[in-house]
């Protein structure tokens, strides 16, 4: 379950990158996330720190697009545990779902605050 968790988290934060870059800069900072499983036999709900710089994601070098006006989309694929990530940021909050695939039957939402 430890992997799952991990994977999906690293799913997240996937979605918190990418774009360009004067757009993006006003997602720049230290984000809190928290993802919930709704559905599934993964984790039911865990936290963790993301930070991005320049429009880049720093948490366990994964990569994934935000468009200028905050839409994110992303994927994580390690083996036969993936999963796929949409929502909308704001500059100081966002949300949006998560669903897995191939071997991962779980999905949920997901919530991120941007620390000071």
């Amino acid at each position: 379950m430890r992997i799952i968790a991990c994977a999906l988290a690293s799913g997240v934060a996937l979605g918190l990158t990418g774009g360009a870059a004067s757009a993006q800069q006003q997602f720049d900072g230290n984000w809190s996330v928290e993802v919930t499983t709704q559905q599934g036999g993964c984790a039911k709900a865990w936290r963790f720190p993301v930070a991005i710089q320049n429009g880049q994601v720093h948490y366990g070098g994964v990569s994934g697009a935000v468009s200028p006006s905050g839409v994110l989309r992303g994927s994580l694929g390690r083996g036969p545990v993936q999963a796929n990530v949409v929502g909308r940021l704001s500059e100081r909050s966002g949300s949006g779902t998560w669903a897995g695939s191939g071997s991962l039957d779980c999905s949920g939402r997901w919530r991120a605050e941007k620390r000071a």
